[in-house]
């Protein structure tokens, strides 16, 4: 398609620099993300009452999982945090035909490179199952299933990553909705595919790896017209050899372990789960499923907000409001990401029970997923942090310090790892990935501040004291409300969704409150 229709560039007022608010742009990312989690969290209660925690739920997880790994290592990890900061730099000097140009040919060439690794790995499918769930070769029908799923939900990675070029562009240009909302459509495909497809196949759990495919499919649909509308819709174009395609390819290989360590950690989880009895990687899957929620909602979201806004100011040699925009980007995790994460670890059991144990659940695999999911809530806080301080290297195209953290993660987490399962079976994994992650972000930290990148404004003290008085408040209250496990084990659906709606409410009516009191305004957080 030819660009030189297209001159005058995007009709959208905040073309060269009118931007929402930060907090705003978070807010509707939040939204959105939140939509996408609670139905993310129905399609797992779907799943498990189906499917519970038995070898073909394990056997899906782990098809499913790989994919996904690599969806969040090219798509939404190192591939985005590569992009965005090219393309703000061509759409902050450069032409708009030089930002379509460039948009055609990263589409072509990330295209091109994805079809031939997706042919490639679904001809090598029960390969990668032995390699990622060795495992599973002791069980030679978990191992069949495994590998004839993977074979379907591979090109899910092709789809989800064209998707989160999309996605990028959009947020480039400060369309956030469209992005964040899109993952609802996953959990609408595998909740139906669940729901409605399992009597056509022999193996029910089959429905759910086409599932997959059909989400792929509709998730890149859902972005055209939006490109559409700003005039940047890709004509993808081999590229290769194009000035701004190597740059982001320079940029993008030291980021695939930079900002995808945690997915790595959780992978190399599920290869040790794997030699753990039936369950462990479902229980696992579960209770990292629900730490995620928070993560995704607030993390993710402030993540995705900071990072083009953190480009532009970095691209206009702004280093003044770059380091502020870090530091409201960390006080607002610290916000959100404390009482989140001592609210998982108190009320584990009792949400899982709420979410999960019905049908194929058992009450030992809600026991068993709160232990691991304890161990994830611990580092609640380490992970949203990594969120926001990657980008802080991200933006400024610098790729090999995060790498250089992440390889030092990647090495404690298996030391931690070997420390741990033996000790602690699964829930020691979980544990491992969370110690690890507070060395990522600590070190993330450090590195920022050492090098003068982030420079703290006024006030932490203040506010750590706040914060620290509301939490105690908060987690006080739901250690005299939650109850015993046994009763929620115990109780209907009916009775579990209504006393967990009151203990959720009157937590974040004390978090609130007590934070007013403290002397926290609204007004504190906006940037």
């Amino acid at each position: 398609m030819s660009t030189e229709n297209f001159s005058e560039g995007p009709p959208e007022g905040e073309a060269r620099g009118k931007s929402p608010s930060l907090l705003r742009s978070s807010l509707v990312v939040g939204i959105m993300t939140m939509l996408s989690r609670v139905l993310g969290l129905a399609r797992d209660v779907v799943i498990a009452g189906y499917f519970g925690s038995t070898a073909s739920a394990d056997a899906f997880f782990v098809a499913f999982k790989i994919p996904n790994f690599l969806r969040r290592l090219f798509a939404e990890g190192a591939f985005s945090q590569a992009f965005v900061p090219v393309l703000s730099e061509y759409r902050t000097k450069r032409s708009f035909d030089e930002v379509r140009y460039l948009v055609s040919r990263v589409s072509g060439t990330l295209a091109g490179l994805l079809l031939l690794v997706t042919l490639v790995c679904m001809l090598a499918s029960p390969i990668l199952i032995r390699l990622f769930a060795p495992g599973f070769i002791e069980y030679p029908e978990k191992l069949l299933l495994a590998g004839e799923m993977l074979r379907i939900t591979f090109p899910y990675l092709l789809l989800i990553s064209l998707t989160a070029l999309a996605g990028s562009i959009l947020n480039s240009y400060n369309r956030f909705a469209v992005p964040a909302f899109t993952p609802v459509l996953l959990n609408l495909s595998l909740i139906c595919a669940t729901l409605f497809m399992t009597p056509w196949f022999d193996e029910p759990v089959m429905a759910l790896a086409w599932g997959v495919v059909i989400a792929g499919i509709s998730q890149l649909l859902l972005q055209i017209p939006f490109l559409l509308q700003i005039r940047l819709l890709p004509a993808p174009r081999w590229g290769r050899k194009d000035e701004g395609v190597r740059r982001i390819m320079k940029l993008m290989i030291p980021a695939l372990f930079g900002v995808s360590v945690s997915q790595i950690n959780l992978l190399l989880d599920t290869v040790l789960a794997s030699f753990l009895e039936t369950g462990s990687v479902s229980w696992l899957y579960y209770s990292d499923r629900l730490s995620e929620l928070p993560l995704g909602v607030f993390g993710i979201a402030i993540a995705t907000v900071i990072l083009p806004s953190l480009s532009r100011k970095h691209a206009e040699d702004s280093g003044d409001q770059f380091s502020r925009t870090l530091d409201w980007a960390i006080r607002l995790v610290l916000l959100i990401g404390v009482p989140a994460g001592i609210a998982l670890f108190i009320l584990s059991e009792p949400l899982l029970a709420t979410l999960f144990d019905y049908g194929e659940m058992q009450d030992r695999d809600v026991i068993m997923a709160g232990m691991s999911l304890r161990a994830y809530s611990l580092g609640l806080i380490a992970f949203m942090l990594i969120k926001v301080l990657a980008p802080g290297y991200f933006a400024r195209q610098d790729t090999k310090t995060p790498v250089k953290i992440a390889i030092m993660a990647m090495v404690a987490n298996m030391v931690f790892n070997l420390m741990l399962v033996f000790w602690l079976k699964h829930a020691g994994l979980a544990l491992a990935t969370t110690l690890s992650a507070f060395l990522n972000a600590g070190l993330l930290f450090w590195g920022l501040k050492r090098s003068g990148i982030y420079n703290p404004e006024p006030g932490w003290m203040r506010l750590c004291g706040r914060l620290v008085f509301a939490n105690l408040a908060m987690a006080g209250l739901l250690l005299w409300i939650a109850g015993d496990t046994s009763w929620w084990l115990e109780a209907t659906l009916w009775q579990r969704a209504l006393e967990m709606t009151k203990v959720v409410g009157a937590g974040l009516a004390v978090y609130g409150v007590a934070l007013l009191m403290a002397g926290i305004r609204p007004v504190h957080f906006r940037h």
